[in-house]
């Protein structure tokens, strides 16, 4: 006799339910599977040329060894509007008998006992091996509305028994209802739950995360309650050193964002398939896949357990909180904020229940026009790397100040806090100073290479040519940039004229670079000694241009109310040593010329050395004229004048 069935004739049905529920569940995964199968024998006789349906995971998962099960589609085809099935009769009868296991433990509830004789009497009456399309329609369809369906009693019988299981469990271990559990389980529990639970206020007051656990056999069970939705499940099987989990999804992009949290804990995956079931996700696809976890040791499958629970928490409203995201952010940006946000432990409930897109709307609506209109993206104004920057700052903003109790109103105040600081930092000289970094570079990089001896070195020279032009290509779309946000906002039109006249210094050098890359192919004779001296000198000169023109951009950027009369002594002597350099080349150049009149006979080497160091000239032009617009626009920001 089955313990089971000594506890029956003892009367003590109490001691029952734990085992009754857990057959039930098993029932459950069983039902869902031949609801599968039966849906894949409709879509497989309506599209015969379809890839015939793997359900190998499934038939493990719940248990069930029928191969003639698993090949039950392949067998379906279809006459007229009738579907005949092959083993209609014989599934038909594992239906009703699971039907039966799934509602034992809630026996007694009359709507149930009514609902589920309709139905078992109601399969029974089926043909043997045919079905009509309202047949399958009434063992499939998940849809809520005037009729009742197989499907639909399967999912409230399903909903009930996880209620009577939270009541049954035999103990709680750190908020995990479990029971019949091995000892060997209970570490393993509480594994998992530090996860859960080290995570678990991210959540806020949204509802999720309830964890069952019990053991079938050799396997320890852990499900999680994600979400309301029948798709959206995550089932962890844990048999000796080894982990499975499965999971569905409704979403491919929040399953491939999970694949992801999960492989950092080592999980392999296998390649989610789309599954279509009548009532689920509106009748379109949902995903599933299985992640497995070997581990080496005790301590190692501890670990897994512990980051697999950690992660749950972040899917809980994901797929609304990236709506929200790519209002400001294009889609990889706002995929990018997801999961960064999850990995620093932030999450993103709390920015959506403190407004969410309100907060960033608020926030740019208060910094006015003068930085934002009406349609702008963040990204668009400041670029997607600074905007994912800040959405991130704003997440932990919002995360920090949940935790707090902060009052909303006290989350949008800071928000706004935080994009003027953003954007403050990503003002007009921002802009102005990239610009001049890239000059810097180009000048730097011809004072090296005449160092080295460049102009003798072909590969050396050509090397530095093509960085040379992926510098002035970069600094020509600045100039775009500038000139873009001066269309829609008057005050970048000072800003964008002062970039166009700093780029001439940009176009000046690189010209210079491509001018040395062909003396090196061939064209240096005479360069040693004087006139390599020379050329040596005047780039010295540039190169001190550029980085007092570098100097004097960082002062002007902190001109205002707070700027003092040592602030703008020192920018001024820095704009006076640009227009010494300026001098100084001029009298440099001469120099150059005199030397290569002397020493070079070559009339190529001739053209394309005078022609360098022109260019090299060049460049402190440009940079003295930029140097005078600079001056004018700094002073206009410090109240000054001229």
């Amino acid at each position: 006799m089955e313990k089971v069935d000594a506890l029956a004739t003892l009367g003590q049905d109490e001691l029952l339910k734990p085992a009754r529920v857990k057959a039930a569940l098993a029932a459950n995964d069983r039902l869902k599977l031949y609801l599968s199968v039966l849906q894949a024998a409709g879509e497989r006789a309506d599209k015969a040329d379809a890839p015939p349906l793997d359900l190998s995971c499934e038939l493990a998962a719940a248990g069930v060894n029928a191969p003639w099960l698993a090949n039950l589609p392949a067998a379906a085809y279809r006459e007229g509007r009738t579907l005949h099935i092959p083993e209609l009769a014989r599934l038909a009868g594992l239906l009703r008998e699971d039907l039966h296991t799934m509602a034992r433990p809630l026996e007694g509830d009359a709507d149930f006992d009514t609902r589920l004789a309709h139905w078992t009497g109601w399969v029974d009456g089926l043909a043997p091996n045919e079905l009509s399309p309202e047949q399958l329609h009434a063992l499939v369809s998940g849809k809520r509305g005037k009729n009742d369906s197989v499907h639909l009693l399967i999912m409230d019988l399903h909903k009930a028994l996880n209620r009577m299981a939270a009541r049954l469990s035999s103990e709680n271990i750190d908020g995990a209802h479990v029971w019949q559990l091995d000892e060997a389980d209970r570490p393993r529990v509480a594994a998992f739950m530090r996860g859960v639970n080290a995570t678990r206020a991210l959540k806020l007051d949204h509802p999720g995360l309830d964890t069952a656990a019990t053991r079938d056999g050799v396997r320890l069970l852990l499900q999680n309650d994600i979400g309301t939705n029948d798709a959206h499940v995550l089932v962890i099987q844990v048999e000796d050193l080894h982990v499975s989990l499965t999971y569905s999804d409704l979403h491919r992009r929040r399953f491939d964002f999970f694949r992801t949290l999960l492989e950092a804990v080592g999980a392999e995956w296998t390649e989610p398939r789309a599954r279509v079931t009548a009532g689920l996700n509106a009748g379109d696809a949902y995903y599933v896949g299985v992640a497995t976890f070997a581990c080496a040791d005790e301590e190692l499958l501890g670990a897994v357990l512990e980051g697999i629970g950690e992660r749950i928490v972040f899917l809980i409203d994901w797929n609304r909180a990236r709506k929200r995201l790519e209002l400001f952010v294009g889609r990889p940006a706002a995929l990018e904020v997801l999961t960064e946000a999850a990995r620093r432990r932030i999450g993103h409930m709390s920015w959506l229940t403190a407004g969410g897109e309100k907060l960033v709307f608020g926030a740019m609506e208060a910094l006015g026009p003068d930085y934002f209109h009406l349609g702008d993206r963040l990204d668009d104004v400041m670029g997607a790397e600074r905007a994912v920057e800040f959405l991130l700052d704003a997440f932990a903003l919002a995360t920090k100040a949940m935790q707090q109790h902060q009052p909303a109103a006290l989350i949008a105040d800071d928000t706004r806090l935080l994009l003027a600081r953003y954007m403050s930092r990503h003002d007009e000289f921002d802009l102005l100073a990239e610009h001049a970094a890239y000059c810097h570079a180009l000048a730097e990089g011809l004072r090296d290479a005449l160092a080295h001896g460049h102009e003798r070195d072909r590969e050396a020279a050509r090397s530095f040519a093509e960085r040379a032009k992926d510098w002035e290509r970069r600094a020509d779309q600045l100039v775009m940039d500038a000139r873009a946000r001066a269309e829609a906002r008057p005050r970048w039109t000072g800003f964008a004229r002062l970039v166009e006249g700093a780029d001439d210094v940009a176009d000046a050098l690189e010209e210079a670079a491509f001018l040395l890359c062909l003396i090196a192919a061939g064209h240096h004779h005479g360069w040693r000694g004087e006139v390599h001296q020379s050329m040596r000198l005047l780039a010295d000169a540039v190169l001190g241009a550029v980085q007092d023109h570098v100097k004097a951009l960082a002062i002007a950027r902190s001109f205002g109310e707070g700027s003092c009369a040592e602030d703008h002594e020192e920018f001024v002597a820095a704009l006076w040593r640009v227009l010494n350099a300026e001098r100084q080349s001029d009298i440099l150049l001469r120099e150059v010329r005199r030397a290569l009149a002397e020493h070079v006979s070559d009339a190529a080497t001739l053209q394309l050395s005078t022609d360098f160091a022109q260019a090299l000239e060049a460049a402190t032009d440009a940079l003295l004229a930029t140097g005078y617009g600079l001056r004018r626009l700094a002073f206009s920001r410090a109240g000054a004048g001229e």
